[in-house]
């Protein structure tokens, strides 16, 4: 009854809008999102006149500032959605001692949630809430230009690859037999300190990130969190340890890909065009990303040491209640997990290519099927869920370039560093880095700050980086009321200013691809 009534709430506010897109007036097909270069505001720019820039654009197009707005109002939205799932259950609970008053049994109760209730579980879903404002921006696409204009932006312009690629890595990279050979790789960096809570901690946040640079950021995020969760997070760790993991997570895993040119989607934005390859990333980025994760996780571990010791004593008990249960769950075939690998490997070779990945997925699915005692259940529901959280981030992101992008192109190499930093709280950070494509004659030292502010930002929030979304919905049921944005980004500020002071403050040439010469790093205005 539940999921019905949340598929007959879409179906009548997709109605509705339907019924306002067929109603709208046709008017001469324009290009959409308007090309930055139709402003006609190249002498503003080159003035550094931003406000002027922005004002000009905003009377060119007003609806540019209605798209914002809207994108605002879901990034707000994402910082209420626990207190609306607050009030949600208090609702249900009104309503179950209510029913129970009337004599109703516990099935009759289950059965018949209140409707206002599940209006605002739905509401409350941070996977969700993007989606949820991509309508009020189509009613507004709509109302400016017509129903074609928002069709073929939906459908020709926003690139819902990505999306997909994660709904499917993510589904693999969960599996079990997966699961257990990276606990295995994981397990024996843990024993060099007795696989101690601290000892799994460590090895978890510091090799998976690092994974990520060829596994992905979305799988390296679904490992990790599921073996925080597994090692680490049902020991019941303190608020604050809670959220300093999750925050250092985030930020690990965004920067933890920059090792090669295809595995972070920042990184990845750019590559092409910039002609950044793999030694390029790894010579530049690479070796810093791996001495600030080791940085940060050693400071963390020092600050909660007393923590941990404590944590210690807690996972003795555990284990000793789940060795036998648990002994015969922890052997899978090696040809079952090598299958598992190629399957994989097969999704992040062709990772642009969704007819080629989403086979590639449909076939391990009658796999997994057939070789069902050696598989969990594949539950389909978060990957879902955060492939359409995701879709509806790139469907804002794809008309902030207006306003992104002057931004962006105005700065020198520190306050650009530090914008994308900031922006990318906001945004998902491959957004930012792609915009930066299209400001003209960025130097190699802009890129390069560009892309170091837009890696640093990405554990910011949950929207700064395409994995987090996954990470929060695999570990968001250890924070009751859900993972508290403000808490998120306070336990990710550390990190963020480790990596930012690794990543800018270390001096360094950094030769562009594109031409024969070095340059070195600007640190200053």
């Amino acid at each position: 009854m539940k999921n019905i009534r949340k598929y007959c709430l879409g179906l009548v506010i997709f109605g509705g809008l339907s019924v306002i897109a067929f109603a709208g007036g046709a008017v001469e097909a324009l290009p959409f999102p308007v090309p930055l270069d139709d402003y006609g505001d190249a002498d503003l720019i080159k003035s550094g006149e931003i406000m002027a820039v922005l004002t000009n654009r905003i009377g060119h197009t007003p609806f540019n500032l209605w798209a914002s707005l809207i994108f605002l109002f879901a990034i707000l939205h994402t910082f209420f959605a626990a207190k609306i799932t607050v009030i949600a259950g208090k609702l249900e609970q009104k309503h179950a001692k209510k029913m129970r008053a009337e004599g109703k049994s516990e099935e009759e109760i289950e059965h018949n949630p209140p409707f206002l209730a599940e209006i605002l579980h739905f509401f409350g879903e941070v996977e969700a809430i993007f989606g949820i404002w991509v309508l009020a921006l189509g009613a507004v696409t709509v109302s400016f230009y017509d129903w074609d204009t928002f069709k073929n932006y939906i459908a020709h312009t926003v690139n819902f690859t990505e999306p997909m690629f994660v709904v499917v890595i993510m589904a693999l990279s969960s599996t079990r037999p997966i699961m257990l050979f990276a606990k295995q790789i994981m397990g024996k960096f843990a024993a060099l300190g007795k696989h101690s809570p601290g000892a799994w901690w460590l090895s978890i946040l510091t090799l998976a990130p690092l994974l990520g640079s060829f596994i992905t950021e979305p799988a390296a995020m679904t490992i990790g969190a599921m073996l925080l969760a597994e090692q680490f997070y049902r020991l019941k760790p303190s608020s604050k340890l809670a959220y300093a993991t999750i925050g250092i997570l985030f930020v690990n895993v965004s920067v933890g890909g920059t090792i090669t040119h295809f595995a972070a989607p920042p990184v990845l934005m750019v590559a092409a065009k910039w002609e950044w390859t793999m030694p390029f990333m790894a010579l530049n980025f690479g070796w810093k990303a791996f001495l600030g994760i080791v940085i940060s996780n050693i400071l963390y571990f020092m600050a909660f040491k007393r923590e941990f010791t404590q944590l210690a004593s807690v996972a003795v008990k555990a284990v000793s209640v789940e060795k036998s249960a648990d002994h015969q769950e922890d052997y899978v075939p090696l040809w079952i997990t090598l299958v598992h690998i190629l399957f994989m490997g097969w999704t992040v070779l062709n990772a642009h290519y969704p007819p080629l990945f989403i086979g590639g997925f449909l076939f391990f699915l009658g796999f997994a099927i057939a070789t069902k005692p050696h598989q969990s259940h594949i539950s389909l529901k978060s990957p879902l869920l955060v492939g359409f959280f995701l879709a509806g981030l790139v469907t804002h992101g794809g008309m902030q370039a207006w306003w992104i992008a002057p931004v962006l192109g105005s700065l020198g190499d520190l306050p650009l560093m530090l914008t994308a930093t900031v922006l990318t709280a906001f945004n998902d950070n491959a957004a930012i880095t792609f915009l930066s494509t299209l400001v003209p004659e960025f130097s190699i030292t802009a890129k390069y700050a560009v892309v170091a502010g837009a890696v640093t930002g990405g554990g910011l929030t949950v929207i700064a980086n395409a994995p987090n979304p996954a990470g929060q919905s695999i570990l968001s049921k250890f924070f009751p009321g859900g993972v508290n944005p403000a808490k998120l980004a306070m336990g990710a500020l550390i990190p963020t200013i480790i990596l930012g002071l690794v990543f800018m403050g270390i001096p360094q040439d950094v030769q562009d691809p594109k031409q024969s010469q070095n340059v070195g790093v600007e640190v200053t205005d």
